[in-house]
């Protein structure tokens, strides 16, 4: 067996090899070897042999099908396998509580950040809400393209002036292509898929132009089964003199579960008004008595013995195995009157109503232009120049998909401003759970004649981390649940290149070879943090454990979670500091692969913590 360390792959995940596999472990007689147009060996899919297995159900050719089509669908399918040798580099001075935070701000391309996310946090997230670009002519969709050669990818990392921005106008001039606008989505979208825990959900903001596209893709990639809702928000009164055929008065939140739509409720938050209801409670929480008299039609009618033996029949609200059950438990009681037995049953506050298709509070709909750019302005005094959704509205979308959720993620993808991460912390200080957040925001430049702009803000991501920033203190200084962990933090990292140099191409394109040659040649000014967080990646290691970092016989070592992970990037690694690191026993430990003080300790590394730690598992860059 090799003494070799492992590794690390320095990239996001191959998503097509990874279908490739799935493939192979259903049907392993449909995967084979192929030749590569470099002439290498990759595993690949027998389609001939596949469609012999799925003979009785292939589709193929101009028979008709129910499906949505466009011209770029394969190339945005493609476009979400395909990995990239990017990375997320902290920005601590950016941050706020950046060694204990919960809360992650990336910034950069979504889709990028997508990618980088889906090892670390595959299955993980409870919640995503997005607010895409809605098509209007007058904003903004992102032209993707991993697959590129030296000059160009040095032009998207900024090492070139840009000659195309990777955010583009799709103008009404041009037809405010359908096209382009799905091209952009469905990557995403796909990607998005993927993050959510088996129970999660994703909502998108929408107005009419695109709805109809959104609400077939969305089906297509999440299953017509897992649809929730579409529900409808009152925007405004009127459209105006410049309104169209109709006076356009709302928008969207289109609502899909990740599986098992028919299990997946959605709930309301109560108001004060409905809780002063429950006046009584006892060990099990909050409850009224509540009369069993009331008919329902969903109960058939069956007998209750009174304390006396008089046999009550009626049709009761609660149906008779749910009566009885609550009888042995003690939550039902009988009150004598002067024309016989009344039965009560408590009443217990449950998770929330069931959501509505409707949302016309005041709160939730976008008011007047003025009052909605107020929320921002009162936080870092000035706005955008449009207004961003309401913070209300975010509270009661995260509140109804995570009533009691402790330590879940909610995921923003289309930032913006960071109303949704504003939300997360004020929902947190009133209800005091744990939720967290992941934002992701594009460095777009705010608008040159905006009040943001004026005010200094070069940028949208800048403006939001004010935003958070404002908005923790204020939440901080108010009334707040006793048991919240009052964490109003956030953690920025930023995409960029590979910490690796010369690291140009994409992961397709180069064999492990080539990629192993250039590992021990770091960027300049790339930091021992930077590579942590590259490790983090590649490892899978949620980005949010806290960081602590020592000085071990002189070399910087870095501990995760304590012994989660640890990592040591300097030169001169010695048998002694190796050994007394594997006296942590960390569950992973990585070193650069040209740090070690010689070639024999390098080879040595294995067998130390085989004999002293033998469950670490240990990689180099």
């Amino acid at each position: 067996m090799s003494n070799e360390i492992e590794k690390l792959k320095m990239h996001s995940p191959d998503l097509t090899q990874d279908n490739i596999a799935k493939i192979r472990a259903l049907f392993p007689g449909c995967v084979t070897e192929a030749a590569g147009e470099d002439g290498k060996l990759r595993l690949a899919v027998d389609f001939d042999q596949l469609r012999q297995e799925l003979s009785d159900s292939i589709v193929e050719g101009p028979q008709e099908r129910y499906h949505l089509n466009w011209p770029g669908k394969r190339e945005a399918l493609i476009t979400a396998n395909a990995p990239i040798a990017k990375t997320l580099r902290p920005a601590r001075e950016e941050s706020v509580d950046f060694d204990t935070t919960q809360n992650l701000f990336i910034e950069g391309d979504n889709l990028e950040a997508l990618k980088l996310l889906q090892e670390t946090y595959l299955g993980k997230v409870k919640m995503i809400y997005i607010d895409p670009p809605y098509n209007t002519g007058k904003d903004f969709v992102y032209r993707d393209n991993f697959v590129v050669g030296k000059e160009e990818y040095e032009t998207s990392a900024g090492e070139r002036d840009a000659e195309l921005s990777r955010l583009v106008a799709n103008p009404s001039t041009e037809g405010r292509f359908h096209s382009n606008w799905l091209t952009m989505m469905a990557p995403r979208l796909k990607l998005m898929r993927n993050l959510l825990t088996e129970d999660g959900f994703v909502f998108i903001s929408i107005d009419d132009w695109e709805s109809g596209n959104l609400r077939v893709l969305t089906e297509e990639i999440f299953g017509r089964e897992n649809f929730v809702g579409l529900f409808c928000r009152k925007t405004k009164s009127g459209g105006g003199s410049a309104a169209g055929t109709c006076a356009v008065e709302h928008d969207y939140v289109l609502v899909f579960a990740k599986v098992n739509a028919a299990a997946s409720a959605l709930v309301e938050e109560f108001s004060d008004e409905y809780l002063r209801r429950y006046k009584e409670s006892d060990d099990n929480g909050p409850f009224f008595w509540d009369t069993m008299e009331r008919s329902s039609t969903a109960t058939k009618p069956y007998e209750i013995e009174a304390p006396d033996g008089t046999m009550l029949k009626g049709k009761w609200f609660r149906a008779e195995d749910t009566f009885k059950k609550d009888l042995k438990d003690g939550e039902v009681r009988f009150l004598e009157k002067p024309d016989g037995w009344s039965v009560q049953f408590k009443q217990r506050l449950s998770d929330g109503k069931k959501f509505r298709t409707i949302l016309e509070d005041q709160n939730l709909t976008a008011k007047e232009f003025r009052s909605l750019n107020q929320e921002l302005e009162d936080l870092v005094g000035c706005s955008l120049g449009h207004p961003p959704k309401p913070l209300k509205l975010l509270e009661t979308l995260i509140y109804s998909a995570t009533p009691k959720d402790e330590d879940c993620i909610i995921a923003d993808f289309f930032s913006g401003s960071a109303t949704s991460g504003h939300a997360v912390s004020s929902l947190n200080s009133r209800d005091g759970l744990a939720r967290r957040y992941i934002l992701v925001q594009y460095p777009e430049s705010c608008p040159p004649d905006s009040d943001a702009s004026a005010a200094g803000f070069k940028t949208v991501s800048e403006l939001a981390q004010a935003r958070l920033r404002a908005s923790g203190k204020k939440i901080l200084e108010s009334d707040c649940h006793p048991d919240w962990n009052k964490d109003v933090g956030f953690r920025v990292l930023k995409i960029d290149s590979s910490n690796m140099a010369d690291v140009f191409y994409t992961p397709d394109q180069t064999s492990q070879a080539d990629l192993l040659s250039r590992v021990d040649n770091i960027k300049p000014g790339r930091t021992s943090e930077d590579l942590l967080f590259q490790v983090l990646l590649d490892w899978g290691v949620d980005l949010t454990l806290p960081i602590r970092r020592e000085t071990v016989q002189g070399k910087t070592v870095f501990f995760v979670a304590d012994t989660a992970l640890m990592a040591c990037f300097d030169d001169g690694i010695s048998e002694d500091l190796v050994k007394e690191l594997a006296g942590h026993a960390p569950m992973r430990i990585v070193f650069k692969d040209t740090g070690f003080a010689d070639d024999q300790t390098k080879i040595n590394v294995r067998q130390i913590l085989k004999a002293m730690s033998p469950e670490t598992e240990v990689k180099a860059i």
